[in-house]
């Protein structure tokens, strides 16, 4: 997929501020500092596109953001643990669980994961979340310059065991550099497929 153009249309705090639902959704979503609106900036060729900021916490509402005007790239608050008052972040995780449950035309969610890190409490408790409610999700493994194939290898592979603990298959994965510019190629065309099988359906 070609980025053509890459706008930012609005941001929401709760479900009913969102856009229209009359275009296929793809949201992007992690823990604090996990690299999302880099990520975003590398998929829309935009580098200033999506806020991105040091301080854990930066995004606060649902940010819609129209692609080649045909989809939304939607970024949404990260979970996990953030320097915020409780009722704030308390919030954010009630209008996020509501998008994310209720969004009829969401297509798929992608799951930013530290690369870094040994599996985290957090992604996981949200990843199975997604799983008991039959959301559609994709892992990105993100920072993946910050290792050496060998351990980012082994990094993947301690994901996958505590995964398959309680998971019959795993999710579509990629890896992503905002350093190196990689996983741009990969993710885009994977919502290009994705874009052009809801096509086929109606």
């Amino acid at each position: 997929m070609i980025i053509r153009s890459a706008r930012f249309v609005k941001s929401s705090i709760t479900l009913k501020q969102c856009p229209a639902s009359s275009k296929p959704e793809f949201g992007f979503i992690g823990r604090s500092n996990v690299g999302k609106s880099s990520l975003i900036n590398l998929l829309t060729g935009w580098s200033k596109l999506a806020k991105t900021s040091g301080q854990p916490g930066k995004t606060r509402t649902i940010n819609h953001f129209l692609i080649n005007d045909s989809w939304y790239l939607v970024d949404l608050p990260g979970y996990g643990y953030s320097k915020v008052p409780v009722g704030m972040r308390d919030r954010w995780i009630k209008a996020t669980r509501e998008y994310i449950l209720k969004r009829e035309n969401l297509v798929i969610l992608f799951v930013l994961i530290d690369s870094r890190h040994k599996p985290q409490k957090p992604d996981m408790e949200f990843m199975e979340f997604l799983g008991m409610n039959t959301i559609p999700f994709a892992r990105v493994f993100t920072k993946t310059d910050k290792l050496k194939p060998a351990d980012l290898n082994r990094s993947v592979l301690n994901y996958d065991e505590v995964m398959l603990q309680k998971w019959e298959s795993l999710p579509d994965t990629f890896f992503s550099s905002t350093v190196k510019k990689l996983g741009k190629t990969e993710i885009l065309d994977y919502i290009e497929k994705s874009i052009n099988n809801l096509s086929n359906k109606e």
